[in-house]
């Protein structure tokens, strides 16, 4: 009888799970049914299929997107800008509508855009991406009219996040960039060194709002109230005052308000010791979120939210538990929470970028103890920067402090080698992973195996951190240059002598440009060179510059194309940094290399087709002379200037860097006419265009010369051998 009564009893919880299921699953496909109909048809969609264009009036329903663009010869940063489509007039009509549209425009007018406001723009519509619930994508060009708004919590919003920042200046430049970031989701001042080096290290969670920012406000107002005696349900009440607070301050947008229902089902459940309700709760807010926003059922930054959410709820009770038997309760929960979030959201991770963060866990477990300290302290100074900016800095210099130590612990965690493991991607790196998992779980229920397990593993880290550093070390000792793979762009690197180097062009990107002279162990850097303002040669001015002190700059005396000729000398106008311009003759000798300015001569400055041409002529040519050989780095210099370089009498070079990325605009006695045994090509793998020229390649081998390129081999150092020159390619 017994048995037949679990038997029903299994039954019965079979057919209820089962029917909930179900209604669930047709609850949110009738929604999402409801809204793609909504989104897909009507004259919004019809307009962007024909590619008109119009005049709108849209309200911005989330804070605008700054995309960085370092392609290309001059920085164009886009502006993503989410908002509801109000009002469209074309030539023959004028009509209201209420559908999501995503705004690409530029310009800071429209970076500065808040929440609720109205605006007014032309532009062209055109159809939305696939697969995307909204109804088209407006490509905009002109600055934005504001009509109305924004709404009075958004506008105390941005009075509260603007005053945090000016707080906040009394810190480091990394630091003021990364407290808004922490507190409020504020990143528009952020170091993009930082950035990365936070995704590296598995912390980028951290700028993100979420959850987690509302359970430590949350938490913290609840340890006052608890210590000040105060009854529970009015520490509830209290905790709820503080988190809507925490909203206004970091701007309910969508994303802060989501984040506010899973602040209040972590911060509840924890609270309560009784993580079951609280998983109950998660999937019931899960479920009422993607009734009302169908989307998020695409959004991994969701998904994300909601497993680490689940994880911490779940798994970390248990895990605490299980370790305050050996150590102090506050302690088991500071390492169970961390590790509980990052187990969960691994299958994410995995799936979306197909690799495996190994530092994660550690990183988080150093960096957790700063989090809320610099939370609460940049949340306090935010409230109070309106009315007092003295209070406010001097709230904010401590929690510098705790900033500080998270930038620390990112750095160090992003310099470890295998930081990041690569790992099948998709479904099958998910399965990989979950033979793993449960491998893994055998093996360590058993003690004698989990003996072997932790000298297996102890084994690994030895290897990975210690014997391979040491026999794959780079630089190659005596190193005398380096063509750093920074992509698409040039980044030379000539030592001299300790920790000196003397750098020729930046890349694109600062955060490659800093890698590679972080791996030559560069501390000062006494000369810099850019050779012409175009982005790919000075738009990782900024990697050069981190944590690094430069002497004095070198600039072309062409200054095409404006804006980044401009932009370049603001930058060392603003840093105290002498800027000289470049003139033929010009020499110095720094260490063991010495260094001659060739070009560009007056002649090829304005020369060339276009103003691309015009620009690349106005290279600055540096002939660099060690005792083993020397080396001639052109820059971009094209036929014209190539030309005249070849009229005025050019020395021997036993290395030659192609000028303009191995291009087909190279004139064949320039290339032969040097005697150079090897040809260095920094390009960029998967380049749009054409670089290396199949042609200027064929040349290069007929004149004898051996080819070494970056998108193949990686950073490329030059090497005294014997008394003659060679090149030592680190790999890709």
């Amino acid at each position: 009888m017994r048995g037949s009564g679990l038997a029903t009893w299994w039954e019965e919880w079979g057919r209820t799970t089962a029917f909930g299921v179900l209604g669930c699953v047709a609850a949110v496909a009738g929604c999402v049914a409801f809204r793609v109909h909504a989104i897909t048809s009507g004259p919004v969609p019809a307009l962007a299929a024909k590619r008109a264009t119009v005049t709108v009036e849209i309200t911005v329903t989330d804070d605008p997107r700054v995309l960085k663009g370092n392609r290309g010869l001059v920085r164009h940063d886009r502006v993503v800008v989410e908002g509801d489509l109000v009002l469209v007039e074309t030539s023959g009509s004028r009509f209201t509508t209420a559908v999501p549209v995503v705004v690409f425009a530029q310009g800071a007018e429209w970076a500065s855009l808040l929440p609720s406001q109205r605006i007014r723009a032309k532009g062209r519509l055109v159809p939305a991406d696939p697969g995307e619930l909204t109804a088209a994508t407006l490509v905009i060009k002109e600055s934005p009219f504001v009509l109305n708004g924004p709404s009075p919590p958004q506008q105390m919003a941005a009075t509260l996040r603007a005053g945090l920042r000016q707080a906040a200046a009394v810190l480091t430049p990394a630091e003021r960039g990364l407290l808004p970031g922490l507190v409020v989701g504020d990143v528009s001042l952020m170091d993009e060194q930082v950035r990365h080096e936070l995704k590296t290290a598995g912390l980028s969670h951290l700028t993100a709002v979420s959850g987690a920012n509302l359970a430590v406000i949350a938490g913290t107002v609840i340890a006052v109230a608890r210590v000040a005696g105060l009854p529970l349900a009015l520490r509830a009440a209290l905790a709820i005052a503080a988190m809507l607070a925490f909203t206004v301050v970091a701007r309910p947008s969508p994303s802060v308000l989501r984040a506010l229902v899973m602040g209040v089902v972590t911060a509840v459940a924890l609270g309560s010791g009784r993580p079951r309700d609280g998983i109950a709760a998660l999937s019931a807010t899960v479920l009422g979120l993607i009734l009302f926003d169908p989307a998020l059922a695409r959004e991994y930054g969701f998904a994300l939210s909601v497993f680490a959410t689940g994880g911490i709820l779940k798994l970390a009770p248990r895990w605490r538990d299980r370790m305050a038997v050996r150590m102090p309760r506050w302690s088991a929960e500071a390492i169970a929470v961390p590790c509980a979030a990052q187990a969960a959201v691994t299958p994410l991770l995995v799936l979306i970028s197909g690799q495996l963060e190994l530092v994660a866990i550690p990183a988080n477990l150093l960096a957790g103890p700063a989090v809320a300290p610099a939370t609460v302290l940049g949340f306090a100074a935010a409230v109070v920067a309106p009315v007092n900016m003295e209070v406010a800095r001097w709230i904010v210099r401590p929690a510098g402090y705790a900033v500080g130590w998270i930038i620390s612990v990112a750095h160090q965690a992003a310099g470890l080698p295998s930081a990041v493991l690569p790992w099948p991607g998709g479904p099958v790196g998910l399965l990989l992973l979950a033979i793993t998992a449960a491998v893994a779980l055998v093996l360590l229920r058993r003690a004698a195996w989990r003996l072997i397990v932790c000298a297996v593993a102890a084994g690994l880290m030895i290897a990975v951190f210690v014997v391979r550093p040491a026999v794959a070390s780079w630089p190659p000792p005596g190193w005398l240059m380096v063509s750093c793979d920074v992509g698409q762009g040039d980044g030379l690197v000539l030592s001299a002598g300790g920790a000196q180097a003397i750098v020729i062009d930046t890349g694109p990107d600062p955060v490659a440009m800093d890698r590679c002279l972080r791996a030559l162990g560069v501390k000062q850097v006494p000369l810099l060179v850019l050779t012409h303002p175009h982005l790919d040669h000075v738009g990782g001015l900024d990697g050069v510059f981190r944590d690094r002190s430069v002497g004095a700059v070198v600039v072309s005396p062409g200054h095409q194309p404006e804006e980044e000729s401009v932009r370049v000398s603001a930058d060392l106008s603003r840093r105290h940094v002498p800027e000289w311009v470049a003139s033929p003759g010009m020499a110095w000798k720094l260490g063991s290399v010495s260094l001659t300015v060739l070009g560009p001569a007056a002649e090829a400055i304005a020369a060339g087709p276009g103003e691309g041409s015009m620009a690349n002529n106005a290279s600055i040519v540096i002939h660099a002379r060690w005792a083993a050989g020397s080396a001639l780095l052109c820059g971009d210099v094209e036929i014209e200037a190539q030309a005249e370089l070849l009229r005025r009498g050019l020395p021997k070079a036993d290395i030659l860097k192609v000028p303009h990325h191995g291009s087909a605009r190279q004139d064949p006695e320039f290339l032969a006419s040097m005697g150079a045994r090897a040809a260095l090509i920094s390009v960029g793998a998967d380049n749009d265009y054409g670089h290396p020229a199949p042609l200027t390649l064929s040349r290069l081998h007929a004149f004898g010369m051996r080819i070494y390129r970056t998108d193949q081999q990686g950073d490329l150092a030059v090497i005294s051998d014997r008394d003659h020159l060679a090149v030592v390619p680190r790999g890709p």
